[in-house]
């Protein structure tokens, strides 16, 4: 055999209705269903060479050797895909993102639906989006998302072996044209992962009960708020959600403080902007960097008070984008 490569791209994501609770730590099950905007600019591109040759997989980010903890998650990736495909081929995979990495926005989401596409495309594997979709779930939970596209929903399922439990669209990037903006407050990596605070939340938080019946009850209404196209409705879902979610990590022991004082800023002046008459809302993934939902009559206004915020690094202004695709 000889050497194939496969390049793929997705796009990471921002969860309306978010994403905070495992029901199963292996398999990356949720606790509660989640709802998405796959966000174009946020790229990750990845390329993935089966080399016979190869006795290890080789990974490398931004054009440097992976740190120990991401090269054995793809590894343990790369092992479920060679499972499915029957076939021992090592892989050499480099790949690089077009914002921060492990700074809260959703980085592993795309790598590992970019991951997915490209390993299963090398290895011979031809997956339905839902298989696909599960796959990614199995590398990160929210790369269930990024595969997608669009607006998703992420259905927690209910079978033991996660098989009911992937993402599917509800409405293509063209069919609604919202935006976020981004204000990157830190571009350095988190002081906890995801998952970690996920547990800690989870054990010791007295609200994580009441946070994943909340999520169940948004994650419905947001759903019809993207059926009617109701921007308001989804707006105020997102931000509730948002807030819900911080506060049950907020009220662990040690309580998980995600934000810094940039990020309470924000959220104050996208509420005053909305109290002036534009339509924007306020949302903020595990991480410090602070979102705003809005309508493109809004985008320049939101971009120019968050450009003006002490404190903020950069300002990235997404639309919608697609889901996962190979690159020709």
């Amino acid at each position: 055999m000889r050497e194939s490569s496969i390049k793929t791209r997705a796009r990471a994501n921002v969860a309306l209705v978010k994403y905070f609770g495992k029901r199963d730590l292996a398999l990356n099950l949720p606790a509660a269903g989640s709802l998405s905007l796959a966000l174009d600019p946020l790229v990750t591109v990845t390329e993935l060479t089966l080399d016979p040759g190869m006795t290890r997989d080789a990974v490398s980010v931004g054009g440097d050797v992976a740190d120990v903890g991401f090269h054995r998650r793809v590894v343990a990736f790369l092992d479920l895909v060679r499972h499915l495909a029957g076939k021992e081929i090592y892989a050499r995979v480099e790949t690089h993102n077009t914002f921060p990495t492990a700074a809260g926005l959703a980085s592993s989401a795309s790598g590992f639906a970019a991951l997915a596409l490209a390993a299963t495309r090398a290895f011979g594997l031809d997956l339905t989006l839902d298989a696909l979709s599960a796959l990614a779930r199995q590398g990160s939970g929210s790369a269930a998302r990024s595969v997608t596209g669009g607006i998703s929903v992420w259905q927690a399922g209910k079978q033991p072996d996660g098989s009911d439990s992937f993402a599917r669209s509800i409405a293509d990037p063209g069919q609604w044209d919202l935006r976020v903006i981004i204000g990157v407050s830190d571009p350095g990596p988190k002081s906890i992962g995801s998952t970690a605070a996920m547990e800690q939340t989870r054990t010791s938080s007295p609200y994580y009960d009441r946070w994943i019946t909340l999520a169940d009850q948004d994650l419905a209404r947001a759903q019809q708020a993207v059926i009617k196209r109701d921007f308001e409705a989804l707006g105020d879902i997102a931000e509730g959600s948002a807030l819900a979610m911080h506060a049950a990590a907020l009220a662990a022991r040690p309580g998980i403080v995600f934000w810094n004082g940039v990020t309470v800023e924000a959220l104050h002046r996208i509420r005053a902007l909305r109290l002036a008459g534009h339509g924007v809302y306020f949302t903020c993934d595990a991480g410090p960097q602070p979102k705003a939902l809005c309508l493109p009559n809004a985008e320049d206004a939101v971009a120019e008070m968050l450009e003006a915020l002490p404190g903020i690094h950069r300002v990235i202004r997404c639309g919608l984008g697609p889901g996962v695709e190979v690159v020709s």
